[in-house]
């Protein structure tokens, strides 16, 4: 029975080098995952300034957008202008009026834009 002891000793002595191997497989592994996961991040952070960057832009550009719409509501049109441009060139009124507030309710120049 003495034997079995030493054998089982040897065995479980076999089994902790193969261990420490596989341990030193996994810890190589694992700082390969986790110098992946730092290079996601990163590439992640650089998306998310991105993103910022293009959001600000686009409120820049909503914003502009209201001022200019802001701009045209307080030019004062001819409603009269507006259903005979609508009419005569067979147009949605309110591309007649938009046209009509873009040239600042120039009939004639808004007429000429619509006919180029």
């Amino acid at each position: 029975m003495g034997m079995e002891g030493e054998g089982g000793g040897g065995v479980e002595e076999m089994a902790v080098e193969p261990s420490s191997k596989d341990q030193q497989q996994q810890s190589k592994a694992l700082d390969k995952l986790t110098d992946r996961v730092v290079d996601d991040r990163q590439l992640d952070s650089s998306r998310v300034q991105e993103a910022m960057a293009a959001l600000a832009s686009s409120k820049e550009a909503d914003n502009a957008m209201r001022l200019r719409e802001k701009e045209l509501a307080a030019v004062k049109i001819n409603q009269v202008d507006v259903d005979i441009i609508a009419n005569e060139l067979e147009l949605d009124k309110k591309v007649a009026e938009r046209t009509l507030r873009e040239h600042k309710g120039d009939a004639v120049a808004a007429i000429r834009y619509l006919l180029r």
